[in-house]
């Protein structure tokens, strides 16, 4: 199993991992992508075509949909030094499952980004409902908006809490405080995990990242395509393992949720800066 946290750091990790006894030692790759959309293109190619066949793939990222449907290509608004013609991505046909998630649950009226309990409960039953080689989880978290403090108070979110760079930039919020809501929304989707790991099978799991996050390095925040900075491109790399003690019962079934519309998927981009 391969749990990817959307824009971990790989010092974010290392410096809330001794709060969660199931991350022992932290140590870094290198990503494929400084995004995102860069990460899905340069991951799925068809040189992995026989093992993505038999991975199931739950995602809260909305490039996904973009990427394995519409043969949406990077970059899509950022300027990059470089530009990549060649692109060799698999279509959705031929993951075992593609999921991505939609952004209707039960939150929404607070933040439409995807809570980690959502992957975990439809992770938990595809562990016990299907049959696969492997499967990737990829939540959200601890990327932008920072939801941590407005899910444990059941809350709207600040703005500083969900557009924090613009708000640096304002002088609203200091890039101190952004980075402990960072770590905040590190670990929400952590203590997701702690009860993933507890109700699924898996002799090896790795927790790593799509990319990183910049919090002012090169007067840089987020995460721009094509920049190999080593806060983009490199991730953690934490290695696990998971018991299905049966402790939990996921509130949904992992063919129950319908996809996003693509006008839901175009939204989400555009409220997070994307397009």
């Amino acid at each position: 199993m391969l749990i990817v946290l959307d824009a971990c750091r790989v010092d974010a990790l290392r410096e809330v991992a001794p709060e969660f006894e199931f991350i022992d030692t932290v140590d870094s790759v290198w990503s494929t992508g400084s995004s995102s959309h860069e990460w899905l293109c340069k991951t799925f190619t068809e040189e992995h075509a026989d093992e993505i066949s038999e991975t199931v793939y739950l995602s809260t990222n909305p490039h996904t949909q973009p990427t394995f449907e519409d043969s949406k290509r990077p970059p899509r608004k950022y300027i990059t030094p470089v530009t990549w013609a060649d692109w060799n991505v698999v279509d959705g046909s031929q993951f075992k499952l593609l999921k991505q998630f939609s952004r209707h649950h039960r939150y929404e009226e607070h933040f439409d980004t995807i809570p980690p309990n959502v992957v975990t409960d439809q992770a938990i039953s595809a562990g016990r409902s299907l049959d696969f080689d492997r499967m990737i989880l990829h939540y959200y978290q601890p990327h932008r908006p920072h939801v941590a403090a407005a899910y444990r108070e059941q809350r709207d979110i600040t703005d500083a809490e969900d557009h924090p760079w613009e708000a640096i930039q304002r002088g609203e919020l200091s890039t101190e405080d952004a980075w402990e809501n960072y770590l905040d929304n590190l670990r929400l989707v952590l203590g997701s995990i702690r009860r993933l790991l507890d109700n699924v099978d898996a002799e090896r799991v790795a927790i790593t990242a799509d990319h990183g996050e910049l919090f002012g390095e090169m007067k840089q925040y987020g995460h721009p395509e094509g920049i190999p900075h080593p806060h983009l491109k490199k991730v953690p790399w934490a290695l696990t393992s998971a018991t299905d003690n049966e402790t939990s019962t996921p509130r949904s079934d992992v063919t129950e949720q319908a996809k996003p519309s693509k006008a839901d998927v175009e939204d989400r981009l555009e409220h997070l800066g994307y397009i």
